[in-house]
């Protein structure tokens, strides 16, 4: 009962937020919120938004696989929003865009600019349905099931939920509810790593302590070059990810693209961007803590922190208390899916409008397209509880490296030179280059066992640049 208080209290809060930020609002509004958000608004909200479902669940099973290695992803995180803020914040800020796609029409070509926009609503489409694929399991898992709601009802209903409070405002709203969704989630994660630890008998000094001494709490991996864990493997590729995933992507970018003034941007994405350590060694301690359970000792990946939840219910935890543990964990999983899943589709609503069909005034063509967002999105979701095996948050990165390569090589191209491709040829380029990935992966492992790990998103881009910078030396000979 406490779960499902939570979450509808939850929604009011955000129903709310939605219809006081939407009064007057227009397409200005939407996409770029009228360009007066407050940076450190913008900024904490950014946390929520960035921190997933996927994480929340996925990473504190990482310590079991890989101690906490993830945390050299992370140092390679605060790299990547350095540059970022001082390479492309730049760039978009002077050219005033409200898609950053936008560029690569005005710099490479029509047939560049579709490719960037294409392979974009592709990448987020997977990723973002990928993501929110978790909280609509939990979801499932502790209330929809025992209401007798199938799977494909609970998901077209809290598909149809955010819709209802993004239809309207779009980004000038997700400022304000990412605010909301980020304390949600941080308060959930804070208490429950304090029931964990009183559950262990443990003070916060003693706590702090045991995750210190466990074995898992390695960081660095600086012995071992074939490892995809190795140090400068995944900092290198935490660089790229955030480059990749945040400034080549119109849904992390449009948030930032809002505040009043270049400078004010700036402070908002390196603000965030150092926040990912503590945040993410939290999550990880949290999984030296729930490994130290008897209740736990049998879980692995993605199901320790659900198994732990799980106790509660089977000894009968009175979940009718608001404190319970698991209403505790659905409201953090279900804030931090909905603050990655609502932004995602707005986004995607941008730049369908802006950059495919270039009709960035037309107040009716948004409302379409956004409703068919929305169920598209449900669909992706649907076919994820019938094909998806892996650790979710690695199938994720894994997904990164293929689509989002081509555009951290298009941005790369024009970036980094003066040249101008083949434009006919772009889109043979971005898509070949995803392929030969696959394949140069495949050999690898079969040949010489090695196995790419994130790493991959960097090949891609390279190729993908190789591909560009040859057609332009054909479309000088041609």
């Amino acid at each position: 009962m406490a779960i499902i208080l939570i979450v509808l209290a939850y929604f009011a809060v955000l129903f709310t937020v939605g219809r006081l930020t939407s009064r007057r609002s227009t397409n200005e509004a939407f996409y770029r919120a009228d360009r007066r958000s407050p940076w450190p608004m913008v900024a904490f909200g950014m946390v929520g938004a960035s921190i997933s479902g996927v994480t929340f669940v996925s990473v504190p099973g990482m310590v079991q696989s890989s101690q906490m290695a993830y945390l050299q992803v992370c140092l390679g995180f605060i790299v990547g929003y350095v540059v970022v803020a001082f390479v492309l914040l730049p760039l978009y800020y002077r050219l005033n865009l409200t898609t950053i796609y936008t560029y690569l029409g005005q710099r490479l070509g029509r047939q560049s600019y579709l490719s960037g926009a294409w392979f974009f609503l592709l990448s987020k489409m997977t990723g973002a349905a990928l993501k929110f694929y978790v909280v609509c399991m939990v979801l499932q898992e502790f209330v929809f099931d025992a209401l007798g709601i199938p799977f494909w009802a609970g998901v077209v209903g809290l598909v149809l939920l955010i819709w209802l409070y993004t239809n309207r405002g779009g980004i000038k709203t997700l400022v304000v509810t990412d605010t909301v969704q980020t304390v949600c989630l941080l308060t959930a994660l804070l208490l429950i790593i304090y029931k964990v630890t009183g559950d262990l008998g443990l003070s916060l000094g003693d706590a702090v302590q045991a995750v210190a001494d466990s074995p898992m709490s390695r960081v660095f991996v600086m012995d071992d070059w074939a490892s995809p864990r190795n140090f400068w493997k995944q900092f290198l590729s935490g660089v790229f990810i955030v480059v990749v995933m945040t400034g080549l992507d119109q849904d992390m970018m449009q948030k930032n693209l809002t505040c009043k003034t270049l400078r004010e941007a700036q402070k908002d994405m390196c603000s965030y961007g150092v926040a990912f350590v503590p945040v993410n060694l939290l999550f990880l301690s949290l999984g030296v803590l729930l490994t130290m359970l008897p209740a736990t000792s049998g879980a692995t990946g993605d199901a320790l922190l659900p198994a732990y939840v799980h106790t509660f219910l089977a000894e009968g935890d009175s979940v009718a208390a608001i404190p319970a543990i698991p209403a505790i964990f659905v409201l953090g999983i279900v804030a931090a899916s909905f603050s990655t899943a609502d932004s995602a589709l707005t986004s995607m609503t941008t730049s369908f409008c802006v950059d495919v069909r270039q009709r960035p005034a037309d107040v009716q063509l948004r409302r379409r397209v956004h409703l068919l967002m929305c169920l598209v999105f449900a669909v992706f979701i649907i076919l994820f509880r019938y094909v998806n095996s892996a650790s979710l948050i690695d199938a994720i990165y894994t997904m990164v490296g293929y689509t989002y390569g081509p555009l951290l090589g298009l941005f790369a191209f024009g970036l980094l030179t003066r040249r101008r491709p083949a434009d006919r040829l772009v889109p043979y380029i971005c898509v070949a280059s995803p392929l030969l990935c696959l394949a140069i992966d495949v050999l690898a492992q079969s040949q010489w066992g090695y196995h790419f790990g994130y790493e991959l998103l960097m090949l891609n881009g390279l190729l993908t640049f190789a591909g560009l910078r040859g057609s332009s030396a054909y479309k000088f000979f041609s």
